[in-house]
């Protein structure tokens, strides 16, 4: 592997300027190495006319001929078609073209010169060669790079040199030539940039060119792409000769942040060294590289930028990238400070997890979308060549972990993190592909972890030679000063005083946060949403305004919503019939499931809140009941968006179709919006239980966001939930994983009393959980979303089968200013009129209501059995369940689900409503047995299991044995 690396001291520089001397002049008798010549004709005391310079004028010829045979003189013409057609010798100016006296004269004198003419077919063969070799150090060169600052490992985990790169002279004759062509000059192909302003050079010139340009401490990975320019971008960045050059100030400015990085790190370990930091050693240049990569970006036209970033380095990044106050970091030292990879504009990985986790994959297939996009993204993976302790042969199937890359033609830039003006370099280049071309770019700095996984960790039990090489490895800012004494760039004593100063900046934070009494949540709080909280960091108000609209609004949104904004736009006859019965809703003053959700999106629309809707056929809608973008059944591609043409300067409406994921597009939702208080989005399931695999994001970032990063978020999760009898797939949301997160205590009963006790529960708890069983109630709760004074996530158990259920509407008057959010739909039928002939009180949530009063209306027992719709399930609506409770003083309680018994809602449920009534009674259960799957696979069995949970809804005995 490491004999490639000498070649370039071997080979000789020349340019294509020096004339080319015979084999017999230049080469030592006792030379056998690389200073061996071909010749291409002649001997040269026999034929000095095709000899030196003068046979590159007919190569030059030849080359121009090629391109246009009309470029060349007819004699010229004649030559080289006769000869590659193969004449023999004598008739290679035979014609049957008329030609000058002047070409006549000249032939005449070149006739004796046929005999020795060169070998076309060798010198354009061997010119192919050239070409091949070239192309092959552009696409192969990176796997013998000089990477791995330990040189232990090769990065591509393989110790093999690529058979068509020039490692020895044997080599050669995998392209046709040997060492005597070395010294023979070949014209450059216009797919390469190594001859700077020389069109020709030497073969020894080229091939020492070619390991500078790829074979040193950077790997450049861009041959897979399929764009031309941009391949030719590439080349020109890393191939021009001295194109890597920087002044003695910018290598005084990477110095000094090497400083900054190195000291801070060993700061940490003075202070706290038996805490855990994920400390930055062996990779300290990733605070210059982010840097270069910020300074490049601003120069061209970035105002600010967004950074993802995993455990590693954190605290470096936080205080010497993004500058928080180092006396804020000291003093909140034992929080956990990360953020959640999620599509931004710099994106931070580590190795392992850049090859081994999915979501690396899912948002690269974000790159290119267009509702996705964040016009490139520079990844900057801290590749310290091992997971926790799993060695990277054992941890990856591909060669690099950059790979994954490849799929959306993002080129990869390896650098060895050692060479401090390497990794500038690169970045620098990688900063001006995303402004070039707005795509992703990946820059891999190949480094070592001088510790464990963490500073308590012992590396020694699982890689025992990698960290005895560890410790002998000098650190980088080290070898990076003594590199610029030794340039006299610096000398040591100003070395030495940058280091002081830092120090000292370092020594005096720490005094700070000694008197630190308060920790600036509010820096953390608001920063992204300016001025949405008060000084405090607390909300502007602690109430909600009416969520209801004026009649004209939910005309107006209604008649838009069943119409075809746009001339001449022909659209499916399937659709206009669903259109025609959205304005008989209207006419009606009712709204379906539909209907209500585009009545607060519009009206939030006219508030200037933009509205972000996404997930898998979002456009139309799973259940083809939304019809949000109207398709041209005539013209491809052409569409209408209603929602877009409703007000004269409303907000923007984004509704769009995500790629096939879940856990990436969840995760960019998550971010947009954290972006603005000001916006409302929503992902949608294609069904309920689709969320399993984004179950990361919900674990990690939506469900604990405030508690964790001290970050709001006012994400909607729409998950379509119900038991249709379609089997076990696509039945459950698993509302129980949800209910089970939150956050309040069932065995304590809040104070009732309190001033806004709603509000208050919703500002304390850490999401939002509903299953609304009316279009008005899930109309008021989106737009209760966004006029809340601050921001939860809220989790939505949408139906199925109620988008279409002739009961499932809602009047107007439900919707009218003054109406709210009803956590609770109380009974208001028969049995409410006489609450004390009441014999059971069924409390249920979501499109089981409907069931219960289907079958309550059968058995005519309508005045024994009241249903108390539980809307809100977390915060738990504790003041109006005792209400509820109170005024049915006879009536036993029991839940009813049509979920399993282990699923569902009851066991939430049911402790906060013993705690509602201080335990004074017990809560039954009326619903389906426990089991492992959530519904059955059999239409028949799911029709028996629902009529047994009926039967012991509405069998006042069914529990009387249970006392």
């Amino acid at each position: 592997m490491f004999h490639l690396r000498t070649c370039a001291a071997k080979l000789r520089p020349l340019t294509a300027s020096q004339t080319v001397k015979t084999f017999s002049q230049n080469r030592p008798a006792a030379a056998r190495t690389f200073g061996q010549i071909r010749s291409y004709t002649a001997p040269v005391a026999a034929e000095p006319f095709l000899s030196g310079t003068s046979s590159n004028y007919v190569e030059e010829m030849y080359y121009a001929w090629l391109e246009n045979p009309k470029s060349v003189h007819k004699s010229w013409d004649i030559f080289f078609r006769n000869t590659n057609a193969g004449a023999p010798p004598g008739t290679a100016y035979q014609s049957p073209l008329p030609l000058s006296p002047g070409s006549l004269s000249a032939l005449a004198r070149a006739q004796p010169l046929v005999g020795a003419q060169p070998n076309v077919d060798k010198l354009v063969e061997d010119h192919l060669a050239v070409q091949s070799l070239i192309r092959a150090y552009q696409i192969r060169g990176h796997h013998v790079a000089q990477l791995d600052p330990l040189g232990i490992l090769d990065a591509d985990l393989d110790s093999s040199v690529p058979a068509d790169i020039i490692s020895s002279t044997d080599k050669l004759g995998f392209y046709g030539l040997d060492e005597s062509d070395l010294d023979k000059v070949f014209h450059l192909p216009t797919t390469t940039f190594i001859g700077g302003q020389e069109s020709a050079l030497p073969l020894r010139e080229i091939i020492r060119r070619l390991e500078m340009a790829y074979c040193q401490h950077i790997g450049v990975e861009f041959m897979f792409i399929n764009d031309l320019e941009q391949c030719q971008w590439i080349r020109q960045k890393f191939e021009t000769p001295g194109i890597m050059q920087f002044t003695n100030e910018e290598k005084r400015t990477l110095l000094a942040r090497l400083v900054r990085s190195t000291r801070f790190e060993e700061f940490l370990q003075r202070k706290w060294s038996s805490e855990k930091r994920f400390g930055l050693e062996g990779c300290e240049v990733l605070i210059p590289a982010l840097k270069t990569i910020i300074d490049k970006s601003s120069e061209n036209g970035v105002d600010y930028v967004i950074m993802g970033m995993p455990h590693r380095g954190r605290l470096n990044v936080l205080a010497n990238v993004i500058r928080k106050e180092l006396e804020q970091i000291f003093c909140q030292f034992d929080s956990k400070l990360e953020a959640a990879d999620e599509v931004m504009s710099i994106l931070l990985h580590g190795d392992a997890a850049f090859a081994g986790q999915g979501i690396v994959y899912e948002t690269f297939h974000l790159s290119d979308l267009p509702s996705y996009t964040t016009h490139g993204t520079v990844h900057v993976v801290v590749n310290n060549q091992i997971g926790f302790t799993t060695d990277p042969r054992m941890a990856r199937s591909s060669p690099y972990p950059t790979d994954v890359a490849r799929v959306v033609n993002a080129p990869i830039f390896h650098v060895n993190s050692d060479d401090p003006e390497a990794v500038m370099y690169v970045c620098k280049v990688a900063a001006e592909w995303r402004s070039t071309f707005h795509k992703d770019v990946v820059v891999d700095l190949v480094c070592y972890r001088r510790n464990g996984h963490n500073e308590m960790d012992e590396p020694m039990f699982t890689q025992p030679l990698m960290y005895k090489q560890i410790r002998k490895q000098k650190p980088v800012l080290q070898k990076y000063a003594e590199l610029l004494v030794s340039q006299g760039v610096v000398n040591q004593p100003e070395y030495e005083e940058e280091i002081s100063k830092y120090d000292k900046i370092c020594e005096e934070a720490f005094a700070r946060s000694k008197d630190e009494k308060i920790l600036h949540i509010k820096h953390w709080l608001d920063s992204p949403w300016p001025g949405f909280f008060t000084l405090d960091g607390q909300p502007r108000s602690m109430s909600c305004p009416s969520t209801g609209l004026t009649e004209d609004i939910l005309a107006h949104i209604g008649n838009v919503a069943s119409s075809v904004p746009v001339e001449n736009f022909t659209i499916h006859g399937g659709l206009s019939r669903i259109l025609k019965t959205r304005g008989e809703l209207v006419k009606n003053r009712t709204v379906d499931w539909a209907l209500a959700e585009y009545m607060a999106f519009g009206s939030l629309l006219k508030e200037g809140i933009h509205i972000r809707l996404s997930g898998q056929d979002v456009e139309r809608g799973t259940f083809s009941h939304r019809h949000h973008v109207l398709h041209d059944q005539n013209v491809d591609k052409r569409t209408c968006i209603p929602m877009n043409h409703l007000w004269p300067n409303q907000a923007p409406y984004t509704v769009c179709n995500s790629s096939l994921s879940e856990y990436g597009v969840l995760g960019f939702e998550l971010g947009f919006a954290m972006a603005s208080p000001n916006a409302l989005v929503l992902w949608e399931a294609q069904f309920g239980d689709f969320h399993n695999t984004a179950q990361c994001i919900i674990d990690q970032f939506i469900c604990p966001g405030q508690a964790k990063w001290v970050r709001q978020n006012g994400i909607v999760l729409l998950l379509p939930h119900g038991m249709e009898g379609m089997g076990p797939e696509h039945s459950s949301a698993r509302p129980e994983r949800f209910l089970q997160m939150c956050n309040d205590d069932p065995d304590v009963l809040p104070n009732l009393e309190e001033a806004n006790f709603d509000i208050n529960q919703l500002y304390d708890c850490n999401w939002v959980v509903v299953n609304c069983s009316t279009p008005g109630n899930f109309f008021h709760v989106l737009r209760r979303q966004i006029l809340l004074p601050f921001r939860k996530p809220l989790i939505i158990f949408t139906p199925k089968s109620l988008l279409r259920h002739p009961e499932a509407r809602t009047s107007f008057d439900e919707m009218l200013p003054g109406t709210h959010f009803q956590r609770v739909i109380p009974e208001d039928g028969p049995a409410a009129h006489n609450p004390e002939n009441v014999k059971r009180l069924l409390f249920c949530t979501g499109k089981v209501y409907y069931d219960l009063t289907r079958e309550r209306k059968a058995r005519s027992m309508v005045e024994q059995v009241a249903i108390t719709r539980i809307e809100q399930l977390s915060p738990f609506p504790f003041d109006l369940l005792l209400q509820e409770v109170q005024k049915y003083p006879s009536a036993e309680l029991a839940w009813c689900q049509e979920e399993h018994k282990n699923q569902g809602y009851y066991d939430y449920v049911k402790p906060r409503l013993r705690t509602t009534i201080s335990r004074a009674k017990p809560v039954w259960y009326a619903g389906r047995d426990p089991a492992a799957a959530p519904a059955t696979g059999n239409k028949k069995t799911h029709l028996t299991e629902l009529q047994r949970l009926l039967d012991t809804a509405f069998d006042l005995d069914a529990f009387k044995n249970f006392s």
